[in-house]
């Protein structure tokens, strides 16, 4: 019920601050628009480093990844190394 009472003196404001505001309005349209300008520009420009430094943030995480999960099985994977190459050496000449 209050917003109807009110409701005159809301559109009588509303048309009188537009009115006013319309010139700063268009006075600050340029610099509005020299602003997204400038932002675009130095998208553009930094966007490149950016996704360089993902990139390179993104491999070492998987060679972490990689290295956690390989390093506890390194014992298992030299023992296998040390069999196959004295099960190697010991072969015939002919065998290989």
């Amino acid at each position: 019920m209050f917003f109807l009472l009110t409701l005159p003196f809301r559109i009588f404001f509303g048309i009188l601050f537009a009115i006013l505001f319309i010139p700063i309005a268009l006075l600050l349209i340029p610099f509005l628009l020299l602003r997204a300008l400038i932002k675009l520009a130095l998208f553009l420009i930094v966007a490149p480093f950016v996704l360089f430094a993902m990139v390179v943030a993104l491999l070492v995480g998987v060679g972490a990844l990689l290295l956690a999960l390989v390093l506890p099985l390194l014992p298992f994977i030299l023992l296998a190394l040390i069999v196959w190459a004295i099960v190697r050496a010991s072969q015939p000449a002919y065998a290989r």
